[in-house]
This record gives C-alpha cells, structure tokens and sequence, in this order.
C-alpha cells in the first residue's frame, strides 16, 4: 500500500488570475444614467460607490469581471457552485483526467456534531480526531490503490473508476462573475453559519480582491454592505388599473 500520497496535502486556493474593471468602472457605469462620466477616481466616486452598496444598487457593480483559479474539496466545490447568478465554472473533469487523486483531510481535527443540525458541526473537536485521522489516511490510500489499479491494470474507464473516490477529493476550476457576485459570495460563506471549511474558501477569496487596489472602495462597501431585501408584494389581478379597452379584451377572454 502506497502510504506517501497526497491524502493529507490537499489545501484549498483562490488565486486572482484575471481582472476587468475598477472602482472607477462603477461610478463611471451609475453615472452613465446622467450622460456624466470621469476619467480619474475621485472622492465624490468613492462616495458614490458606497451609496450604491448601501441602498443596494447592484448593477453597477456588475460590470466589473474577476476570474479566480480555484482548488478545494468536492464537498466544499459543490456548495460553492450553488451560486450561478453573475458566475460562470468550468472544472477539470474526472471523466477524461486520470491524475493521480489528491485528498483533503481536516488539520485541526474532526469536529463533533452540533445538536442543532442547521448549525453542521460545532468548535470542539474530538478527543480522538488523531487516530480517526489515521483511519481515514488509510482509507483514502485504499481508495487511490484500487482506482490506480482499475485505470493502469484493467484499463477500466476514468469516467467509472472515479466512483472510488469520494467527496474529499480535490477538485479545480476556473471561476468568473461579477464583482457584485463574488462579494455576495463571500458575504455569504465568509458569514459564522457557514461550513468551518467554507469560511476558509471565502476567507481566501476576499484576501485575494483586497489585494487589487483599483477595487478598494468597491470591494468594502459590498463586503461591509448587508443585502437589502425587498419584500414581495402580492396584488391581485382584479386590483390592476387597466383601461376600457383591455378590460373589454379581459371579459372576452373569460
């Protein structure tokens, strides 16, 4: 058995890898409504882009693009791919890619079980998170022995061996959206009800846009910005103003 693989080396990453747009992007798009537009970032921009964020003007925002080069496990990708609005993922395929596997083991211990189940897990780790450890170590060497075996021995099909592996199997992908989007991203996993490893993820991420200095003051006024949310109103169909006319038309339809 083949002790010295990846079992335990797989980390997840966000690197920014691509970028299109600024702060003055933004301002430049909201002024757009008045026919204004400036060639430098100002402070009244500034100002700007944080009422934008503040009485949820998401729009403008848009127009800035980020592509991240990502890595995490599949129970941690598959949460993150929940999230279609403004983002588009493409992702390496186990189908056609028969790498040697890399997998995922938690460093700081195995966590119990929250009583409220909402919750997942809660900040104490068990007393025997070392041997567990040790345990799924040596399960997930077993699961890289056989599905190794399957692909170079039996020549058995990438896209059925890959049922040997499981969900902390290492994945990557490129991912691209919206400024707006990925704020909203890390607002939302970044947040303590998240995934313990799904916090790390969008930890990163956020790391990784502040880095950009063009984006400074969009960046903080999305992630400082709680989402505003508009209540759904119901009105009933006999309640909408309508002319003769298409009342006419709706009696007909009846």
């Amino acid at each position: 058995m083949n002790k010295d693989n990846k079992t335990t080396s797989g980390t997840t990453q966000a690197q920014l890898i691509d970028r299109l747009g600024s702060d003055l992007t933004v301002a430049n798009a909201a002024r757009v409504s008045f026919a204004k537009s400036h060639d430098t970032l100002m402070d009244n921009d500034r100002k700007l882009i944080a009422f934008l964020a503040r009485e949820g003007h998401w729009s403008p925002f848009g127009h800035v693009q980020l592509q991240f080069w990502c890595k995490a496990p599949i129970f941690i990708a598959r949460q993150l791919m929940k999230h279609q609005v403004g983002l588009v993922w493409n992702e390496v395929s186990r189908r056609y890619v028969d790498d040697p596997p890399e997998f995922y083991a938690p460093n700081e211990g195995w966590r119990l079980r929250a009583a409220d189940k909402k919750q997942g897990s809660t900040d104490v780790i068990h007393e025997a998170s070392e041997a567990l450890t040790t345990a799924y170590r040596r399960l997930m060497s077993e699961s890289e022995e056989l599905y190794s075996y399957m692909i170079t021995v039996e020549n058995i099909a990438p896209e059925q061996a890959r049922m040997l592996l499981p969900q902390s199997l290492m994945t990557e992908w490129y991912w691209t959206g919206s400024l707006y989007a990925f704020a909203r991203v890390c607002n939302l996993r970044a947040a303590k009800d998240a995934q313990l490893e799904c916090q790390v993820f969008a930890k990163e991420l956020d790391n990784e846009v502040q880095k950009v200095v063009e984006l400074a003051s969009s960046w903080e006024a999305l992630r400082n910005t709680k989402e505003r949310k508009v209540p759904s109103v119901s009105v009933p169909h006999d309640d909408l103003p309508m002319s003769e006319h298409i009342k006419q038309l709706v009696k007909q339809g009846r």
